[in-house]
């Protein structure tokens, strides 16, 4: 089944409630939540995760800094809070190393990455190869940002898959139950929304509640 990533970010920043939002939703039937590199000091991010832990959850640490400096610094900053996955970011040689004899996932970016909120640019080739070259560095899966690319999504998708064997999340700008479903039925392992939540788009008028389970309601069909 699809997995469902709920992250307590807005436009790739961790939202300033970010704890009292996780109370409001930790009891929607959610497995998975995830937050940012950037948006919260290390301190509240440290109190979140342990909520997430106290709650029975996992915990997503996604990583958007762009520079080698930040990436590593994040990477550093998600061992020590002991996070279950580690998605995003781009300098895989320099991340794995501190990965090691830790129980922490690590699903890194493919393709170029630019901007912030981070967008997917390159041929599809490009990307492919990136994939596979990323599996081959012995990473766990990969954090694909389908719909922040400027080309065929689905073919993208698609030709990922067949590049490697490694599980992939779908993450950002995931809006609508029609992305939702096209997910499903290309069968990727998990992907994240974060933003429509907030902005209500995936059911008009509704909390963050029965927004998050009308989202897992969909992945159970």
């Amino acid at each position: 089944m699809t997995e469902f990533i709920f992250f307590l970010t807005y436009s790739d920043v961790t939202i300033y409630n970010a704890l009292d939002v996780f109370d409001e939703i930790k009891d929607t039937g959610i497995k998975y939540v995830g937050f940012k590199d950037v948006g919260l000091p290390k301190e509240k991010l440290k109190t979140l995760r342990k909520k997430i832990d106290e709650a029975g959850l996992i915990s997503v640490l996604e990583v958007v800094t762009a520079t080698e400096e930040d990436n590593v610094r994040s990477v550093k900053m998600g061992v020590e809070l002991g996070i279950d996955y580690l998605i995003g970011g781009t300098y895989v040689e320099k991340s794995l190393p501190l990965l090691k004899n830790t129980d922490i996932n690590y699903f890194p970016y493919v393709g170029r990455i630019v901007g912030h909120p981070c967008l997917l640019r390159g041929s599809l080739d490009y990307v492919f190869k990136d994939a596979e070259r990323v599996e081959k560095l012995g990473a766990n899966g990969i954090d694909l940002l389908a719909y922040r690319y400027d080309g065929d999504v689905e073919k993208l998708i698609k030709g990922v898959q067949e590049a490697v064997d490694i599980p992939l999340i779908i993450a950002g700008s995931v809006s609508s139950f029609e992305q939702v479903e096209k997910l499903i039925n290309l069968d990727v392992w998990a992907f994240t929304i974060g933003s429509a939540v907030f902005d209500k788009k995936l059911v008009p008028n509704a909390g963050y509640r029965d927004q998050i389970k009308a989202v897992l309601k969909a992945i159970k069909k």
